[in-house]
């Protein structure tokens, strides 16, 4: 039964991520952005972390990625659809979140 929902937000510096149950956050982690990762290091990585806490990875019923590093942003949904057998929502331009971005060049924002 899924029943996890997975958000990911890339960073420079650090990839947070975490794990809501319902709206109940029940876990968060942090680890080094690595642009030069392939999406099976991530994949095994974040599958070691998900075991190491109980969790099973198909458990999974939805993905959310948000990302300020362009390399990541064919490696994390890929690795989202091999590890999770999820295609993931990407948050970026265009996407419909109902936050009103106020900026001149809403592109821009990280």
């Amino acid at each position: 039964m899924k029943l996890l929902l997975l958000v990911i937000d890339v960073g420079n510096t650090n990839v947070v991520f975490g794990v809501y149950k319902d709206k109940q956050l029940l876990y968060d982690w942090r680890i080094a952005t690595e642009k030069d990762r392939t999406s099976d290091e991530y994949g095994l990585l974040f599958e070691q972390i998900f075991r190491y806490h109980g969790l099973d990875p198909k458990e999974v019923k939805d993905v959310i990625i948000s990302s300020v590093v362009p390399p990541l942003m064919h490696t994390l949904p890929a690795m989202s659809i091999k590890y999770f057998g999820i295609d993931p929502i990407v948050v970026g331009p265009g996407v419909k979140t109902g936050m009103n971005i106020k900026y001149d060049n809403p592109r821009e924002v990280g």
